[in-house]
Parts: C-alpha cells; sequence; structure tokens
C-alpha cells in the first residue's frame, strides 16, 4: 500500500492508493513557472518567491485552486491583530521539548501540541489529548497515539493567540460553511545542529482536515525548506520559500498534497520555526 522513495536528504512516503505519483512538471508552478527560469549554476540555492494573494482576493484564490499565500500584513488585518501582536508570540518557540517520536531516527524537530474547539466566536481549549493520524494520511508516522507537552499557558491566555485562532475559523467558515470546528494547533522548530532538519519527515501528504494553516514564525541560518503544494488529483503544483515572518500558507485539505523540503544550516544554531494548525468539521480524528 505504501512506497517509499529515499535519497541522500530525505525519504518520501506516498500511499500509492490514494495519492497521486509524481509526474513531470508536477512542482511547475503557476505563477513561478521552474520552465521559465534559468537553471542554477551548481550548488547555488534558489527560492522562488510566494505567490502571494492581494488582500482579500486570498479567500478567492483558496476557493478556486485550494491554496493561497498570504502576507504578514494581510494576515493581520485577516485576523484582527497588529504585526507587533504576532511578533511577540515568536519568543514562545525557545521552549519547546524535543519529538520523541520521530521514527526515522532524527533530532531534529521540537513541538508542543494542544487542541481547542471554536463554535459562535468562542474558543475554548478542551482537556489535553494524544494526536492520532491514520496511514492512510502518515504512512511514517500514522497509527499510534502521540502525546506531546501542551502549548503553555501564557500562550493560551494571549489574546492574539485567541484572536489568531478565531480568524481562521471564520476564514473556515466561509470556505466550507458556518460549524464548530475542532483545532490543533502544533508549534515546530525544525533544528539544524545535526546538520539536516526535516519539516515534513513523511513527505508529501494530506492531513485528513477540511483546512491546514502553515504560519512561519521565524527561519534563521538556514537554506532549503521549500513549500511544495499540488493537485491531490493531477499533476499541477507550486514551489515557493517563505521567509518573512508571520507569512500564511493556507490549504483546503481534501483539494491539494504538501510537504517542504528539507533545511540544511548556514550558520551556527539554524533553524526554522513555524505554527500549524488544522480545523476539522465533526470532531478530532482518533483511533476507531
Amino acid at each position: 500500500m505504501f512506497e517509499a522513495k529515499a535519497d541522500s536528504a530525505t525519504t518520501v512516503y506516498t500511499v500509492a492508493t490514494s495519492m497521486p505519483k509524481p509526474e513531470a512538471g508536477m512542482f511547475e508552478a503557476k505563477a513561478n513557472s521552474v520552465a521559465s527560469m534559468p537553471k542554477p549554476e551548481a550548488g547555488a540555492a534558489v527560492s522562488f518567491v510566494p505567490p502571494y494573494a492581494c488582500g482579500a482576493d486570498f479567500e478567492v484564490q483558496l476557493h478556486e485552486s485550494g491554496s493561497t499565500v498570504i502576507a504578514p500584513a494581510s494576515l493581520a488585518e485577516a485576523v484582527n491583530c497588529s504585526a507587533a501582536e504576532l511578533a511577540a508570540l515568536a519568543a514562545y518557540w525557545q521552549d519547546l521539548p524535543a519529538d520523541a517520536y520521530l521514527r526515522d531516527g532524527g533530532r531534529y524537530r521540537f513541538r508542543r501540541h494542544s487542541c481547542f474547539v471554536a463554535e459562535a466566536s468562542h474558543l475554548r481549549q478542551v482537556q489535553h489529548r494524544a494526536h492520532w493520524q491514520p496511514l492512510e494520511y502518515n504512512a511514517l508516522h500514522g497509527g499510534i497515539e502521540r502525546w506531546f507537552e501542551p502549548i503553555v499557558a501564557e500562550v493560551n491566555a494571549n489574546q492574539a493567540w485567541s484572536r489568531l485562532l478565531l480568524g481562521l475559523t471564520e476564514i473556515a467558515s466561509r470556505l466550507k460553511g458556518r460549524q464548530p470546528w475542532f483545532i490543533e494547533a502544533h508549534q515546530f522548530r525544525i533544528d539544524t545542529t545535526d546538520g539536516i532538519g526535516r519539516p515534513t519527515p513523511e513527505g508529501a501528504h494530506r492531513d485528513g482536515v477540511d483546512l491546514v494553516a502553515v504560519l512561519l514564525v521565524a527561519r534563521e541560518g538556514i537554506k532549503g525548506g521549500e513549500s511544495r503544494v499540488f493537485d491531490a488529483t493531477g499533476p499541477n503544483g507550486q514551489r515557493f520559500t517563505m521567509s518573512e515572518p508571520w507569512t500564511l500558507l493556507l490549504l483546503d485539505d481534501l483539494r491539494v498534497i504538501h510537504e517542504t523540503t528539507p533545511i540544511q544550516p548556514t550558520a551556527s544554531h539554524g533553524h526554522r520555526d513555524t505554527l500549524v494548525v488544522t480545523l476539522r468539521a465533526g470532531g478530532f480524528i482518533a483511533p476507531a
């Protein structure tokens, strides 16, 4: 059922029965066409600017294509937070425990995880629970209950944090219909102290939810970390590198597959910090 392909940088796992195999040109961008760009010199680092949607157009793009990238200024407006309020949240990425569940033997990922329910513009945190994904969506880490340390109380009490999560639920409601949203929030740090760090060791995947939000919090002393998004049922895709803090990648999980390429250090203590928020209707994913 599962196929794995390994190279020197990463191991990519795909679900053979439900995910399309990469085809030539799969990651050829609509706005950043790989074919139209000059070939880089050997050893050169290449990054493509995100295809930012302007202002409120991001919701139109999300509806039409299943994904969109929102610039930091547009994000602040969309979730009713100032840039300074969002920037202040970054301090809470300095004390993330190591991920003890990495099956590739790596020591490059640190994270915290908490769950919430949003209903009628009200956000409440639920009792701490395991993060669980079926093998159908995560061939590497699926099928096991993963208990991560919760996000600290100071973050959950922060008004900017609440407005950010509720702002994402409003976007989800306009896309999918107003309803209660079951939210999982993940703080990630991918570190390069031991060399290569893998933001998505499971490879290109879906998450089994309705909406996925990937927010870049910080990016320091690294190269790589390219975001790749492509149609779940076809070859069309885009590739770009998020570099500005509080850039937001929004994904309609039913329609697109995503991954982030490995990172390598360009300075000591190189790392990439992200906040990944998933929103799902009908309840949290749990073992049957």
